[in-house]
């Protein structure tokens, strides 16, 4: 079967020239970060303990201060690479998307071989592996979090699909110019995390500055944008990362030429903590 070529970016690394100018987009401030695709190179890149041919960009983690729920990793593994134990958190959930090849992946018993657009929640607790099995080096996203039970409610249940398989929904009165591709239901309350898909049409944008309690990462899958962080419009595109704290204001105004989009996590239906870090009680 033919595929058509993936849209989505994904990095491949090197090291720039030492002809290159140092001055870049890169900036961590007190309410965001930006990575700029440029930062993605070699030297930044880690191994994992149980992952064969496999390294990955440690782009997002848990820092007191700062967003402090979740983790993100661009994963690139080699052919023959993967894992058959790969999380050593067995309380952590997990969401996988597949910006470039193919991998398998094993998920309590059954199988799925995912390619470029594929998406899989990861319910804590679940037994799976992963490996590439083609000639060719796959890219993937995998954003952790630990999972937090709420009372009464039942885990989420796993979920494998794909981007190219949904239909984005669009947002009210924007003429379909502002859309997001929801891979979970947004009111099954077992999820206490989201992470879709954000697509704005050229002239599309956030009419207002959104500031809320839930963090973000937020990948640039595609095309171009500036985008508003705390006090400042920054310019984006395909290949960066934003990493926003909580109540950090945000906007968007994608100029074009073609679509906008971004995967999104956001943190989501639980209560405030009242105690542990960042809380008053002990």
């Amino acid at each position: 079967m033919t595929r058509a070529p993936s849209t989505y970016h994904a990095p491949e690394g090197g090291l720039p020239p030492q002809t290159s100018l140092m001055t870049g987009r890169a900036v961590f401030t007190e309410a965001y970060c930006v990575i700029p695709k440029g930062c993605f190179s070699d030297i930044v890149t880690s191994l994992l303990p149980g992952w064969r041919q496999t390294r990955m960009w440690l782009i997002a983690r848990p820092m007191t201060g700062f967003s402090e729920t979740f983790s993100q990793y661009v994963m690139e593994v080699g052919p023959g690479g993967g894992s058959d134990a790969p999380d050593n958190e067995p309380g952590a959930e997990s969401v996988l998307f597949v910006t470039r090849g193919e991998v398998w992946l094993s998920l309590d018993g059954k199988e799925y071989d995912l390619e470029a657009g594929g998406y899989a929640y990861i319910p804590p607790g679940s037994v799976w592996r992963l490996h590439n099995g083609s000639d060719h080096t796959a890219h993937f996203h995998w954003i952790r979090k630990l999972y937090e039970p709420a009372p009464g409610i039942a885990a989420p249940q796993a979920i494998v699909t794909s981007d190219r398989d949904l239909t984005p929904v669009a947002m009210p009165e924007t003429g379909g110019r502002w859309a997001t591709t929801r891979f979970a239901d947004p009111d099954d309350l077992a999820h206490d995390m989201h992470v879709n898909i954000v697509t704005f049409q050229p002239g599309g944008l956030i009419p207002f500055e959104e500031t809320h309690v839930m963090e973000h990462g937020l990948f640039v899958l595609e095309g171009k944008a500036v985008y508003r962080l705390n006090r400042d419009w920054v310019e984006v595109e395909a290949g960066d990362f934003m990493w926003l704290r909580a109540y950090c204001p945000q906007a968007c105004y994608a100029a074009g030429p073609g679509p906008f989009r971004y995967l999104l996590y956001k943190d989501v239906n639980r209560h405030a903590r009242l105690r542990g870090p960042g809380a008053f009680g002990r």
